[in-house]
């Protein structure tokens, strides 16, 4: 079945439906429900801001895919190229243009996913159509994204960079999220190697996890890009997220 896409805007009626545990359980582990520059975009006041630009995804009236995407002013002093900090720092970026009134020139993605049952059927796909279409109707020429491999996880322990470098016989992506993305048209741009921070306490990361930490160092954990690194001495466990910066021109 096709998909009929709408924005948060035209549908703010779907605005529960979006973020209700039957969707968010079911997309991402615990763990990355807790990144704190989140609450820059999705908090109740700051979604306001990007009504625009929330894709929903409908089959039946149900809401089963959705995408996030986020203006800012991208070639300015001090952002002449894309940030390490990746999904973290356009945000903030975005965040920053709005206290201070300044006009955007460009679009990053953040998010697009699909309930579990409709993967595999090229709906990513056409989210990211969408996606790509709704930013150039509003006028942008450009639309960056700090991807997240969606098989990295099966390679904790090797650098992004390397893992970058795994291609097929075609010459494209291993990765099946990067290749949907080359494919339709998007440039690798660079590794961001700290996209996504997520801190807590030990306590923080079994509650997460459902893993009892017996000591110190690094675990590789269900769902995360690279190891979690655990400190019992300090009480404190911190992820720091690899993603890759593309390029789509519209």
């Amino acid at each position: 079945m096709t998909l009929h896409i709408v924005t948060l805007r035209e549908r703010p009626d779907l605005r529960a439906a979006i973020f209700a545990d039957a969707m968010q359980g079911a997309l991402w582990p615990e763990f990355m429900r807790h990144d704190p520059v989140a609450d820059l975009y999705f908090g109740q006041a700051a979604l306001e801001r990007y009504l625009d630009f929330v894709l929903m995804g409908l089959q039946d009236g149900e809401v089963v895919a959705r995408a996030f995407s986020v203006p800012f002013a991208f070639g300015i002093e001090s952002r002449g190229e894309l940030p390490d900090a990746g999904w973290d720092a356009v945000i903030r970026w975005a965040h920053e243009d709005h206290l201070a009134g300044r006009k955007p020139n460009a679009v990053s993605a953040l998010e697009i996913s699909l309930l579990p049952r409709l993967r595999g059927g090229g709906h990513s796909r056409t989210m990211l159509a969408a996606m790509k279409q709704n930013a150039r109707a509003r006028g942008f020429a450009d639309l960056y994204a700090p991807l997240r491999p969606n098989q990295k996880h099966l390679q904790p322990h090797m650098p992004m960079s390397e893992y970058l470098k795994q291609t097929r016989p075609d010459g494209l992506p291993a990765d099946a999220w990067l290749r949907t993305h080359v494919r339709d048209g998007a440039r690798i741009v660079k590794v961001a190697p700290c996209s996504m921070t997520i801190v807590g306490t030990v306590g923080d990361w079994s509650r997460w996890t459902g893993i009892t930490f017996a000591g110190s160092g690094q675990y590789a954990i269900e769902g995360a890009l690279t190891p979690v690194t655990i400190s019992l001495e300090h009480d404190q466990g911190i992820y720091v997220e690899p993603n890759v910066w593309v390029h789509h021109p519209l």
